[in-house]
């Protein structure tokens, strides 16, 4: 059985991987992905320890992943990593005391990577919204819609 620390790295992995663009990661330099994520050689064929370590399970979940949130709108590190952190802080209220420390390090990572203006340059007209959002994460407001959660780009639209 795993410990919460290890179950906040894991978290921190997969949050920090939902907001590296496809085109930054390991495994699309590496020629195993496209710019959008799609697969261009299947995990079964990679020879070199590097390339299956720059795609392993855990990427590939979080590459389909973020396809998927592609394709119901949410698109951009913001908005997938405030739906994300909504998701792990939903599922699991002890993770709330982490909130600010898991914030602080995905800015750290994105300054490091030279991300963070890019990160912080996703800008979107949003209307004001009188409903209450369930959470704010890293300044983008969470809502629940039909039992999803959206963030507040997404959901502004459903106005």
């Amino acid at each position: 059985m795993a410990s919460r620390p290890i179950d906040l790295l894991i978290a921190y992995r997969v949050i920090k991987l939902l907001i590296t663009p496809f085109d930054k990661s390991d495994a699309f330099k590496q020629g195993i992905i496209d710019k959008d994520g799609n697969v261009l050689k299947k995990y079964r064929t990679l020879q070199k320890t590097s390339e299956k370590q720059a795609y392993t399970m855990l990427h590939r979940f979080v590459f389909n992943l973020k396809r998927i949130l592609a394709k119901t709108g949410i698109r951009g590190a913001l908005g997938s990593f405030a739906v994300a952190a909504a998701l792990l802080l939903r599922e699991n209220k002890e993770y709330e005391k982490h909130k600010t420390l898991i914030e602080s390090t995905i800015i750290k990572h994105l300054k490091e990577t030279n991300q963070y203006d890019d990160f912080l340059a996703e800008h979107r007209e949003i209307p004001d919204i009188d409903d209450e959002p369930i959470g704010t994460y890293f300044g983008v407001d969470v809502y629940e819609r039909n039992g999803e959660l959206v963030s507040e780009f997404d959901y502004a639209k459903t106005l």
